[in-house]
């Protein structure tokens, strides 16, 4: 869709959406007290009636600072202290906070929201000198502050996740028990969130059932950390790694972002109720609708990364040629001035006119000619030495001349690049924002602070980034914003309410990266791209299905295999749309070539969903049965194979409880069930009249 025309959409970036995701999954009474108790307890003062598990253990604020040394515990109960609440919407409760030191003029604001049909929590808290002098130090202000408490039996469970690293580990998930005494902690690498660190985490509490969701949304330098006592208890604190600072007069800062999500019973449960938060309350609005499933394509890969103008034309004219689908044409690094350096050099956001004469405009009206987006890729917030900003503003860049970090900490610096994105984003028809960031920003952001600002120009530098994508945002209603980072390094919550992200790893076409990938990733955001290179080859394929499939595929070769890429693509828009469903990991992860992987999508909502099998290359096991997940136990399904056409029926009982067997003969090869739900009543389905016999290798 041509940014220009696209339809006006609900809210700014970054604002709240509101949507109804295909979920099993439905909060329970308790959990809704729970989260109700949390609020109670934290912002209306409420003793808690209960106690042990994710119950409060006090009225005491869920953050903690020191300030002049003293511990904020010590001093705001005898500050100057004051609540509000109101309704932000249908769906949201806005409860504030406020506490203020008559002496120094320090105001604390925890602003915190709470969900009507959600067991969610969220708070920011806020910091501000409204006194005539510099504040004392403000030091480990902690977002998250707070004590869990344990049974008389069993420990904590904390399962969380490797960030991206750019190897088949990304996103792999993890299983700590933290025991007595026990402490784990996490953080960020060098400044972007999810590198090599994860911001989610779901914790296990023994003795009662209950279990907690705790995120941290911050795309800088975030930690978090777990420790156990000698007894029942555990502390979980989480924030900004390093803050020791003293607030000018009229100065204000905030903390991360703090989620936390209360569920009874099985965690993985409670990840699809995340994933149907996220769905409903959080992703961004695509065009008035969830971000829809893509079909992407790209030429970078065969020109590296030196793209013209007719070479481009001529693979969007095979593309239609070929009667190959394409929902998106993907623009990639090096569309700018280089100076022959390649495209790392950037700093100059102007169309190269000599490979581009008639501006990227020329592609986006071939591909809007045909209902195509353009996305284009852009990385703003590195500059290198000789490029335009750092000839013409050097004060813009931590670095100076010689290059280095955008300030987006500069409200000067943040404004002009505003308006001459803008610019090119409206003029040359662009409607999908690639953002890439490929340099660590932690170096720079301390580097800049002076010995009682630790941690300032960080703040101001994320405050300035999330203001950059909502003004964004704001100006063109339903534009997708891709969070790319070298790869997948800044999907943080803040981040993904304003973002997608659209190239998850830079370890990307490898069927069993992709695999992997799939198994961790989906169990925290249900929005995601897998790369194929093209090939026939079924495993390789199917390893690559995603909401959103990118394609290297040289569609212009006279022995481009069209009839297999149009199959291919077939089977991805029968499945496409179970993504936004249910996700249920089948047996264990395991990145080791000798297993099997699995998992199940399901849309409750339409009665279908799809299973996925991978058998690995040195897998020594033909056959691997599985138990489905969240299926109606008395409602009869029918099951088709992809690959042989063979269909059969089973309750959902016998495939939760006895399993679905498949056999699996190729090395590495790869299975593909789909089902659909049979409604009630004879002859309701006429598709399954003649179901034909499922053979021994189907039979549960």
């Amino acid at each position: 869709m041509n940014a220009s025309s696209a339809p006006p959409a609900g809210p700014a970036t970054g604002a709240h959406v509101s949507r109804r995701a295909p979920s099993a999954v439905v909060p329970s009474p308790a959990e809704l007290a729970d989260a109700r108790a949390w609020v109670a307890a934290k912002w209306e003062d409420v003793a808690p009636s209960a106690a042990g598990g994710t119950a409060p253990q006090d009225t005491a604020p869920c953050f903690s600072f020191l300030y002049g040394g003293r511990p904020s515990s010590a001093l705001l109960p005898d500050w100057q202290t004051a609540r509000a609440t109101r309704d932000l919407d249908a769906h949201r409760v806005e409860h504030t906070r406020t506490w203020r030191d008559a002496r120094t003029g320090l105001e604390v604001r925890c602003v915190g929201v709470s969900w009507k049909a959600y067991p969610t929590v969220e708070w920011t808290v806020y910091l501000r000198n409204d006194g005539s002098t510099d504040t004392p130090l403000i030091e480990s202000l902690q977002a998250l502050d707070t004590g869990l408490g344990a049974g008389p039996e069993g420990q904590f469970v904390l399962h969380h996740h490797l960030g991206d690293d750019c190897t088949i580990h990304s996103f792999a998930p993890r299983t700590t028990v933290l025991g007595p005494q026990a402490a784990a902690r996490f953080a960020a690498a060098r400044g972007r969130p999810t590198s090599e660190g994860w911001p989610y985490f779901s914790l296990e509490c023994p003795g009662d059932g209950t279990g907690v969701i705790i995120v941290v949304g911050w795309p800088g330098q975030w930690t978090c950390g777990f420790s156990r006592d000698a007894k029942a208890g555990l502390r979980v604190q989480a924030g900004q790694e390093l803050t020791h600072f003293r607030l000018r007069p009229g100065e204000q800062v905030r903390t991360p972002l703090i989620v936390l999500q209360f569920y009874r019973g099985d965690w993985l449960r409670a990840q699809n109720l995340w994933r149907r938060w996220m769905l409903d309350h959080n992703l961004p609005d695509d065009h008035g609708r969830p971000p829809a499933p893509r079909l992407g394509a790209a030429s970078v890969q065969f020109c590296q990364f030196a793209c013209t103008q007719a070479g481009d034309l001529e693979f969007i004219d095979a593309f239609l040629a070929r009667q190959i689908p394409l929902d998106c044409w993907w623009m990639d690094a090096g569309w700018y001035p280089t100076d022959g350096e390649g495209w790392p050099k950037v700093g100059t956001w102007e169309v190269d006119r000599q490979r581009f004469p008639g501006g990227l405009r020329a592609i986006a009206d071939r591909c809007h000619a045909h209902g195509i987006e353009l996305l284009v890729w852009f990385e703003v917030e590195r500059v290198v030495a000789g490029t335009w900003l750092a000839r013409h503003h050097p004060e813009w860049i931590h670095g100076g001349a010689a290059g280095g970090l955008f300030r987006m900490d500069e409200p000067a610096a943040v404004a002009w690049l505003t308006e001459h994105v803008d610019r090119l984003l409206t003029t040359e028809g662009i409607d999908i924002y690639r953002s890439d960031f490929n340099i660590d920003p932690l170096e720079y952001w301390r580097a800049n602070d002076a010995p009682d600002r630790q941690g300032i120009t960080e703040i101001r530098y994320i405050e300035g980034f999330l203001g950059y994508l909502d003004e964004l945002r704001r100006r063109h209603p339903g534009m997708l914003i891709d969070s790319c980072a070298t790869g997948g390094r800044r999907d943080d919550l803040e981040t993904m309410r304003r973002a997608v992200p659209l190239l998850r790893s830079d370890f990307e076409a490898n069927p069993e990266g992709n695999q992997c990938h799939t198994y961790g990733f989906a169990l925290w955001l249900p929005y995601y791209d897998a790369v194929h290179n093209w090939s026939p080859d079924l495993y390789r394929f199917r390893s690559s299905l995603a909401p959103f499939l990118q394609r290297n595929w040289d569609v212009r070769q006279a022995d481009f295999d069209g009839e297999r890429a149009r199959a291919l693509l077939q089977e991805w828009q029968r499945v496409a749309e179970y993504y936004a469903g249910d996700f249920h990991p089948l047996g264990d992860y395991s990145a080791a070539d000798g297993v099997w992987l699995a998992w199940q999508f399901d849309r409750p909502d339409l009665g279908r969903g799809v299973v996925q099998a991978f058998r690995r290359a040195a897998s020594p096991c033909l056959t691997a049965e599985y138990r489905l997940r969240g299926l109606e136990p008395d409602a009869a399904y029918v099951l088709t194979d992809a690959d042989s056409g063979q269909t059969w029926q089973a309750t959902g009982r016998e495939l939760g409880e006895s399993g679905l067997r498949l056999t699996i003969a190729a090395r590495p090869g790869a299975a593909l069930i789909e089902y659909r739900r049979l409604e009630a009543g004879p002859g309701a389905d006429p598709g399954v009249r003649e179901l034909l016999d499922p053979g021994p290798s189907r039979r549960r």
